[in-house]
């Protein structure tokens, strides 16, 4: 058989392919294809099977989490206001600045734009965000106005966020400060009444789900997840205007004495009600930089004093109760002193026989030495106890002290002695206050209270009215008598009644020479008590120290414009000439 050749175009022969030979390779070829594309289509349908089914949900909370998320719905704290309406502690809203210091990194050219909006120095702007970068969460400024959010906002750069969140505002400054105390940067309190009132004035932050954009801005609300609480409104008893009033007298006491501090408490006698409570120095809860331990305790009721004569009108109070004693009684001073073991008891001058009412007026510790040592200790604690000596009244402020009252059972002869002019037993200024309240409301010891009270109140009788009545009249000498101790507490038209006190300051182990606490408690008007207040000044240094000269003109001032503002009627169509502290009063 002949072999046969192809010849192509070229002319050459070339030997020819088996004939089966292309169709094979074809189908080799096409089969290789067939299984890749079935390979592609199994692994795409177990892919789906995968993602539907086995990690849908996983994948279905990030895809959300890409353009949902929960939003805080912070709650706005409740106001707190005075017995009037009048505000003293608002929440405005204000935004916090915070960032992504990951997302942020990437974009480290835009930091000299954002330290200028937010006042922030740039090395330190940029050493925050490179120290951060493993977290996504960073506060940069807390409490920014709204004008500058406004900017931070308009600057859009990625990784810096904006939080809503309100800050505390006190409207009256530092004349409100050491009563209502502050919040933190989160709007907690922390001092004060904003401390003492934290559940109800806080509310409860409520949530939400939001969509946002992809600038991180919330488009649109999607559900609401958690209601929000708001605060409550808190309503004191607070009298803004005598506040004020108190204050202003005060700052200028301390400025003038050029003392160390000083307080003043003002209490409605027939509610229980404080209707000013202030201290100095004074401290601007506005300022947190003036947010310091010493700046912001409430001294009116956490600092204890040893009270001095301003005590003695309770112990004469046990001495009438005791029937042992009268009003008229003559209690003989002669020598002018007294040894009671080996301590020696001293008038200033000695007064001879005198009655009761001069024994006040004068201020004779000889004489209350006599009165004291005459009674038995059990009942002179008994009457100390009740008008509440050495024991936090009801007032609920975080921090008040309870006083030194100890038990009669400890007292000796010479404690006994020491305790009837004020020395031995220690008190805040609100206690004292609330004695004297429960004299001017003729022994019915009502709670202390800084929350505003409407209608009656209930309280307990601790005192006898008949010995109420008469040892008003007798405190009336204090102010009245010539050459008495209180007579700058006197307030032209009104009948005052009440006593000074001055004590040496003890520095632990003696009393020192030089350095004094004065102190003047009252009641007016003395015919039909509706004020009770006391004045304590601590360390004067500017040549007067005794309680009749520092804190007696503070208590005419404060009580006789309070008085005229809450309407009391005069009682005392005779006094005499407007006295000196009367008239430093018109002449401000």
């Amino acid at each position: 058989m002949s072999r046969r050749r192809w010849f192509g175009r070229s002319g050459s022969a070339r030997t020819a392919r088996p004939a089966d030979a292309r169709p094979v390779a074809f189908r080799m070829r096409l089969g290789f294809l067939f299984l890749a594309l079935l390979a592609c289509g199994a692994g795409l349908v177990a892919r789906a099977v995968q993602l539907q089914l086995v990690q849908h949900s996983f994948l279905a909370g990030e895809g959300a989490a890409r353009y949902t998320r929960v939003a805080a719905i912070v709650a706005h704290r409740g106001p707190i206001t005075d017995r009037n309406d009048e505000p003293l502690a608002v929440s405005t809203p204000v935004d916090a600045v915070w960032i992504n210091p990951q997302e942020l990194a990437a974009n480290i050219e835009q930091l000299p734009r954002l330290a200028r909006v937010i006042h922030m120095d740039q090395q330190e702007l940029a050493r925050r965000v490179s120290s951060a970068t493993d977290s996504q969460f960073l506060y940069l400024v807390r409490g920014l106005q709204p004008a500058d959010a406004r900017k931070v906002r308009e600057l859009q750069i990625p990784g810096v966020n904006l939080t809503r969140e309100y800050r505390r505002y006190y409207p009256a400054g530092e004349v409100t400060g050491h009563l209502l105390g502050f919040t933190s940067i989160d709007d907690v309190g922390q001092e004060g009444m904003e401390l003492a009132y934290e559940n109800w004035l806080g509310g409860e932050d409520g949530a939400k789900r939001v969509i946002q954009g992809g600038d991180g801005r919330q488009v649109e609300d999607v559900e609401s997840i958690r209601a929000v609480r708001p605060g409550h409104d808190l309503r004191l008893s607070i009298d803004q205007r005598i506040q004020y009033l108190a204050y202003r007298e005060l700052k200028a006491a301390i400025r003038d004495d050029r003392a160390r501090s000083g307080s003043v408490v003002v209490i409605d006698v027939r509610t229980g009600e404080v209707l000013a409570m202030v201290d100095q120095p004074a401290f601007n809860p506005n300022d947190r930089s003036q947010l310091t331990p010493a700046a912001y305790r409430n001294r009116a009721a956490t600092d204890l004093f040893e009270p001095g004569s301003s005590i003695k009108p309770f112990f004469v109070a046990a001495a009438l109760a005791s029937g042992r004693f009268t009003a008229d009684s003559i209690i003989d001073t002669n020598p002018g002193y007294l040894q009671v073991g080996p301590s020696f008891i001293h008038d200033e001058h000695n007064l001879g026989a005198v009655p009761i009412a001069t024994v006040l007026a004068k201020s004779s510790n000889v004489g209350m030495a006599h009165i004291a040592l005459a009674l038995q200790p059990q009942q002179m604690w008994a009457t100390l106890n009740a008008l509440g000596f050495g024991q936090v009244t009801t007032s609920g402020f975080p921090g008040e002290s309870q006083g030194v009252l100890q038990n009669y059972t400890h007292w000796r002869e010479v404690l006994l002695a020491n305790m009837s002019h004020g020395y031995g037993l220690s008190v805040t200024p609100l206690q004292l206050a609330q004695a004297y309240a429960t004299l001017g409301a003729y022994g019915v010891r009502r709670p202390v209270s800084l929350l505003r009270v409407d209608g009656p109140v209930a309280g307990e009788r601790v005192l006898d009215g008949e010995v109420c009545t008469q040892l008003l009249a007798l405190l009336q000498s204090v102010i009245r008598m010539p050459g008495a101790t209180g007579a700058l507490a006197a307030i032209p038209g009104y009948q005052v009644a009440g006593k000074t006190g001055t004590a040496w300051k003890s520095d632990g182990h003696s009393y020192s020479q030089d350095r004094f606490v004065g102190t003047f408690g009252g009641v007016a008007p003395a015919s039909n008590p509706r004020l009770a207040a006391v004045v304590v000044i601590d360390e004067p240094t500017a040549g007067k120290h005794r309680g009749g000269d520092v804190a007696a003109p503070v208590f005419s001032a404060v009580v006789g414009g309070a008085l005229r503002l809450i309407g009391a009627p005069p009682d005392d169509a005779h006094q005499a000439s407007p006295t000196p502290a009367s008239a430093r009063v018109a002449l401000r």
